[in-house]
């Protein structure tokens, strides 16, 4: 069952040996840039749409304010800023004069990663490479040339599939540095009678979300956390999902299994697999639903904004029951 990560265990031999089983490059062409998304077909999309039988939907996004899970840890990210370009009180004291119409207009800055959000396959490279085997200089000032977020605009959609890992094991968080491994996985599927199948979008719930919106984030934008273990990866390959998301700000498990790479399971899941990666969702309320009524599968659809040249892109993902 979920153990404590132990730091350092993982060696770069490892890592590497398993980039190599699960590389996927070429798998879809040369000249791909959507990766695992390419095993959601039409078949797969009419399926998911047969499980909408409550009509009951389910927000798993996080308001996008000043009061979001930035502090500082990680990079240069930073909470949204929402700005009001115009607001009724300039409409009240007359400063409008647009032929008469009285409005609103407000805009809003923020890193394309700061909230629920999907990560890019130009996000994480492995050495010189990104996904496909694009050069990471590809990746510039401008933007992504290749694996920018605009690329799948059109792919989030399909068969969703909760793990609550939490609720598994009886509790309603796992704690900083839990390592959720393969077997975990297929546990947790077995007891919630579920199958994981190819092209699914798969959420995995730690509770670490639930937590920190109850007590204060701390440290949970690029602190310690519960997550994936690297043995994962090679599970998320042979199963042939779509996408992973979770609840925490990286998906596997901090501090990381080794202290040569940070971010080991990354190197492997996004630039070598392909797949797109969902961090900060918001599973709670759909994941108490699927207890009450043991359906544990649902339609998913979280399309990004098609940011030309993005790395990442926030999102409102929404599931359907």
């Amino acid at each position: 069952m979920v153990h404590k990560n132990t730091e350092g265990k993982l060696d770069m031999g490892i890592l590497r040996e398993t980039a190599e089983k699960c590389k996927n490059w070429g798998k879809w062409g040369p000249d791909d840039e959507a990766g695992t998304l390419n095993y959601i077909g039409a078949d797969e999309i009419i399926a998911a749409a047969g499980l909408i039988r409550k009509g009951k939907t389910f927000s798993l996004g996080l308001n996008f304010d000043n009061k979001g899970p930035q502090s500082g840890l990680w990079g240069n990210r930073f909470n949204p800023i929402h700005t009001m370009l115009a607001t009724g009180t300039d409409a009240l004291s007359g400063n409008q004069d647009e032929g008469g119409i009285r409005y609103a207009d407000d805009m809003v800055s923020l890193p394309l990663q700061c909230g629920t959000q999907w990560d890019a396959l130009g996000h994480i490279f492995y050495d010189d490479k990104m996904w496909n085997g694009y050069d990471a200089g590809l990746v510039d000032s401008n933007g992504a040339q290749k694996n920018g977020i605009e690329k799948v605009k059109d792919k989030m959609v399909g068969r969703g599939v909760l793990l609550d890992i939490a609720k598994h094991v009886g509790v309603e968080a796992l704690s900083e540095g839990d390592a959720i491994s393969r077997s975990d996985l297929d546990a947790c599927a077995e007891a919630q009678g579920v199958e994981v199948k190819k092209g699914d979008f798969l959420l995995v719930r730690t509770g670490m979300m639930e937590e920190r919106l109850k007590n204060g984030w701390g440290g949970y934008a690029g602190g310690d956390a519960p997550g994936l273990s690297f043995d994962t990866a090679e599970w998320l390959h042979e199963k042939e999902v779509a996408a992973i998301c979770c609840d925490t700000w990286g998906c596997e498990v901090r501090p990381n299994e080794t202290t040569d790479a940070q971010q080991p399971w990354h190197w492997v899941v996004i630039p070598m697999i392909g797949i797109t990666m969902g961090e900060i969702f918001v599973m709670g309320e759909l994941s108490d639903d699927c207890e009450q009524d043991g359906v544990w599968e649902f339609f998913f659809c979280a399309p990004p904004l098609p940011v030309t040249g993005g790395v990442g892109s926030p999102i409102n993902p929404i599931a359907i029951k």
